[in-house]
């Protein structure tokens, strides 16, 4: 194939997975990012140890992307969890499979693979240029803001992966969506995923309870029940367990304008058995003294029932034990997105072919977060970065190759 001018904008995982692909096929190559440096967000998710990919058996893997799995799998299955931990072994970076199944570097960081990663672009001639803000269409290219000022870059292909709307701070603010509806793209309204929610605690109980973790519960929404802890912050809920209900629980907000998650603080115990042993307590004994030797529960757990329970219900044991294996914390609305993990919503299905090309824009491709999919957090938001970067360097390479 004759060598191409090819413009990757936005400097993240799938960019940069997309630069890699084309630069392998003699590509001329250029990758750019209005930030200081490029991959920002995966730098700060290394920060806590990088969640690379997840282990688990592929059938379920390919099916954590809600209404978007069917599209997904193709791509995922040619670029797997286990072709990402390979992929990761030739940069240098070896991985491990942690106790929850979530696949991790050795060294925890994200800095020496994005390094490797960089200088394995810069052997096969990709160049990045930084501080270059896309600022819409010009009539033969695309518009920039950079440090000598505006300029027009002209390529035979364009790749925009420009994340979604999480995160603005490392360079995914969604600003691109107007110029994109401009030219007629479809594009759904970015809402917070993998994100925490507002609860209406009393100003004492949030004084002395925010930053307390709520540890071996489960929580149950109409994604279904799972195991786990999350956090109580000082406007709400937060933390791992929220984030694997957020989505239901976002969509059952906006539909409903009411939803909660149904919290068992006890989930080795039978509701029976609670109520038994709960209706053996002294009933002139305080509260706290009745679940602790009762029920097992202390601390936080019983200040979260003094929150959200009717003082009545406190005194009767079967009340007292149906809500201690099905709290519901009523939630108010989903946290900013601003403050989101991730981001669901955007350029939608219908409006990309099956190479990843914009319909309405003839040899302009998008990929990564851009696109309107979510996943839960354990390395599937990464992985479907990583795999539709890859898929959108392909169709590239067969829309160059056509034409």
């Amino acid at each position: 194939m004759t060598e191409k001018q090819i413009a990757i904008i936005g400097g993240g995982p799938a960019g940069l997975m997309a630069a890699e692909v084309l630069s392998l096929s003699g590509h001329q190559v250029t990758v750019y990012d209005s930030m200081p440096t490029v991959a920002r967000k995966f730098l700060l998710a290394g920060k806590s140890g990088l969640n690379i990919t997840h282990s688990e058996d592929f059938a379920r893997f390919a099916n954590r992307f809600g209404p978007a799995s069917d599209r997904l799998r193709p791509v995922l299955e040619a670029f797997t969890p286990d072709d990402i931990r390979d992929w990761a072994a030739g940069l240098g970076t070896e991985t491990f499979t942690g106790t929850s199944g979530r696949v991790f570097p050795k060294v925890m960081k994200a800095s020496p693979l994005l390094r490797a990663w960089l200088g394995r672009l810069e052997a096969q001639g990709v160049k990045i240029l930084t501080r270059h803000r896309w600022s819409g269409f010009a009539e033969d290219g695309f518009l920039f803001e950079t440090p000598e000022g505006q300029k027009i870059i002209r390529c035979d292909a364009a790749l925009l992966a420009l994340g979604g709307a999480s995160y603005p701070r490392l360079g995914s603010d969604a600003g691109w969506t107007g110029w994109l509806r401009a030219k007629g793209v479809d594009i759904g309204d970015f809402q917070p995923a993998n994100c925490g929610f507002d609860v209406a605690w009393n100003s004492v109980f949030k004084e002395r309870f925010a930053g307390a973790p709520l540890k071996a519960v489960t929580a149950t929404s109409d994604a279904g029940t799972f195991p786990g802890e999350f956090v109580i912050s000082q406007h709400g809920i937060e933390g791992s367990l929220v984030y694997a209900h957020a989505a239901c629980l976002r969509d059952r907000l906006a539909n409903d304008g009411k939803a909660a998650l149904l919290v068992d603080l006890a989930p080795g115990r039978t509701m029976e058995r609670l109520s038994r042993d709960l209706a053996r307590q002294d009933a002139k004994a305080s509260l706290s003294n009745r679940l602790r030797k009762g029920a097992g529960i202390e601390g936080i757990k019983t200040a979260l029932l003094r929150e959200l329970a009717a003082p009545t219900t406190l005194t009767d044991p079967e009340q007292l034990s149906r809500l201690i294996k099905a709290l519901p914390i009523p939630l108010l609305r989903p946290r900013p997105i601003t403050e989101a993990i991730s981001s669901a919503g955007g350029v939608h299905w219908s409006a990309i072919d099956d190479e990843y090309m914009l319909r309405a824009l003839p040899g302009v491709f998008a990929a990564g977060e851009m696109l309107d999919w979510e996943a839960p957090t354990g390395g599937y938001l990464l992985t479907a970065c990583f795999a539709t970067g890859r898929a959108a360097a392909r169709g590239i390479e067969a829309w160059l190759g056509s034409n």
